[in-house]
């Protein structure tokens, strides 16, 4: 009798904890609906900024006109990088990925410091002992983006960095999201593949292209980081979904073989009872 009632208290257990994951994986899905929307929508426009930028500082460079953002040499040789994690947990293997992937990029020997965007974020570099110089995790991202860009940028103006790199989840698809490392400054150093095979001779500019290089920066800047947010979040909310329904699959799986189990044992309580009356009834008799 007593495991009768062990397992009816599993099998209460296992369906509540179903309703709470289900309903935590439909709230995550409307988010991510939202989330996944603005950062598809704006992909592109990033996408068209990074290489316009990067276009535009190889003719700088080649025509030898100065700007502070190009190559630096850092009096140390040191990174910086900006992270951008979630505030929350409950996303599956979304946050162990990408911290993953930041030990094999950023190794302790390698001098680094980091700007942090979500707790996950900020624990996990405090706790393996790197350098944490800023977290802006208390209140929205979005509002933190302008004072992420000119902290990265003073330090990387006064020669304290030599690569300023952001490093967020990309959202592939709702199954797929990708550890990204994408550098920022200096941008002479920017990378795709319209970039490797173009010089930025193809673009007509006006009035001339150290102008509109100067004008281009602030809004480059802001771009990458708000593109990046945007990809980290319909990364998050689309890996908390996912995560959420494994948990109400396994927690109903759970509760399938405990009923079984319960079944099993209930008759064979029912099938010692009726032994019982029998054997009974024939010792009367």
């Amino acid at each position: 009798m007593a495991n009768i009632r062990l397992i009816k208290r599993r099998i209460r257990s296992a369906r509540n904890i179903s309703q709470i994951t289900r309903a935590m994986e439909m709230v995550a899905a409307s988010r991510m609906k939202k989330a996944q929307e603005k950062a598809v929508s704006g992909k592109p426009y990033a996408q068209k900024i990074y290489e316009i930028t990067g276009k535009l500082a190889k003719r700088i460079k080649a025509d030898k006109e100065i700007s502070p953002l190009l190559k630096q040499e850092g009096k140390e040789q040191k990174n910086l990088v900006i992270l951008i994690s979630t505030n929350k947990g409950l996303c599956g293997g979304l946050n162990t990925n990408l911290f993953r992937s930041i030990r094999n990029w950023f190794p302790k020997e390698v001098a680094t410091d980091y700007i942090t965007l979500g707790k996950k974020g900020e624990v996990f570099i405090v706790r393996s002992g790197r350098n944490l110089v800023a977290d802006f995790s208390e209140t929205s991202f979005l509002e933190n983006i302008g004072a992420v860009t000119n902290l990265a940028v003073a330090g990387f103006v006064q020669n304290k960095y030599n690569q300023v790199y952001l490093v967020f989840n990309n959202f592939f698809s709702i199954l797929k999201q990708i550890p990204t490392k994408q550098v920022i400054l200096p941008i002479d150093s920017l990378e795709t593949e319209e970039l490797k095979t173009t010089d930025g001779s193809d673009l007509m500019i006006e009035p001339d292209a150290n102008s509109f290089f100067n004008s281009l920066l602030p809004y480059y800047l802001e771009v990458q980081v708000r593109a990046a947010i945007l990809e980290a979040e319909a990364s998050e909310y689309s890996a908390r979904m996912m995560a959420m329904k494994a948990a109400t699959d396994n927690a109903k799986e759970l509760m399938s073989l405990l009923s079984l189990e319960y079944n099993k044992i209930r008759q064979q309580l029912i099938t010692y009872e009726i032994a019982d009356i029998v054997t009974a009834r024939e010792a009367m008799q």
